[in-house]
C-alpha cells in the first residue's frame, strides 16, 4: 500500500464521525438545506488506486473553544447566534451554563471547553452561540447549543489532509477523537455522548 493510500485509510477511521447521521428537523424550514447538505458532504470522488478506498470531501465547521477546536459537519448546524446570557439553570455542572430561547425551543448552552476540562470558557463580546442538531431522536430535544469564542469558521476536509493525532493521552470527556488537519489539531465531538450528559445534568437539576 503506497503512502497516499495509508493516509487514506488512517482518514477513513476518523471521517465516519463527520457524517453522523442527522434525524429529520423539527423545523420545516431547515429540513432541504440539511438534505441538500447531506447530498454535497457526503459525495465520494477519485477511486484512485485501490478500488475501496474513496476520497471523499467533507464540508466541515471549525468551531474555536478556550484552549481548543472542535470540527464538526456542515449539516449538523442548524444556526449560528450572537452571544446573550442563558437562563439559569438551578443546581446544573458549570458546564452548562443555563438555557436559551431559540424558535419556540429551551436549548441547554454548553461550555464544551469546560465539559471536556480543556479550559475555562469565558463569555462575553464576540462569543457566538452554536445550535446544532441533536443526533439522538428525542422529540422533546432536537436542537442543544455550545459556546464558540468567535464565529465558526467553513473547512473543506478530505482524507488526504485529515489523519488521527497519535498523540497518546486520553482523550477528554465529550472527544470522539483528536485529528491533525493541515498539521492543526481539532477534537471530533461525540456528540450522543455529549447528548447523554446533558440530559442527566438536566434530570438532575430538576
Amino acid at each position: 500500500m503506497s503512502k497516499k493510500q495509508q493516509r487514506r485509510a488512517k482518514a477513513a477511521a476518523v471521517i465516519p464521525g463527520l457524517q453522523q447521521e442527522v434525524p429529520p428537523d423539527a423545523t420545516r424550514d431547515t429540513a432541504s438545506e440539511v438534505q441538500s447538505d447531506l447530498q454535497s458532504d457526503l459525495q465520494a470522488t477519485d477511486r484512485a488506486g485501490d478500488k475501496n478506498m474513496i476520497h471523499a470531501d467533507i464540508r466541515g465547521v471549525l468551531i474555536q473553544l478556550a484552549g481548543a477546536r472542535l470540527l464538526l459537519p456542515n449539516a449538523t448546524i442548524a444556526e449560528v447566534l450572537s452571544y446573550a446570557p442563558p437562563e439559569p439553570v438551578e443546581a446544573a455542572p458549570d458546564w452548562l451554563l443555563g438555557k436559551i430561547r431559540w424558535r419556540g425551543w429551551q436549548l441547554p448552552l454548553v461550555a464544551f471547553a469546560e465539559l471536556a476540562g480543556v479550559g475555562k470558557e469565558p463569555a462575553g463580546l464576540g462569543s457566538k452561540v452554536v445550535v446544532l442538531k441533536a443526533l439522538g431522536g428525542n422529540a422533546k430535544a432536537p436542537y442543544f447549543a455550545i459556546l464558540s469564542q468567535g464565529f465558526p469558521r467553513l473547512v473543506t476536509v478530505s482524507q488526504e489532509g485529515l489523519v488521527p493525532d497519535t498523540d497518546s493521552a486520553e482523550l477528554p470527556l465529550g472527544v470522539q477523537s483528536r485529528v491533525l488537519m493541515n498539521e492543526d489539531t481539532a477534537f471530533v465531538p461525540d456528540l450522543g455522548a455529549v447528548e447523554a450528559l446533558i440530559t442527566d445534568a438536566l434530570a438532575q437539576a430538576a
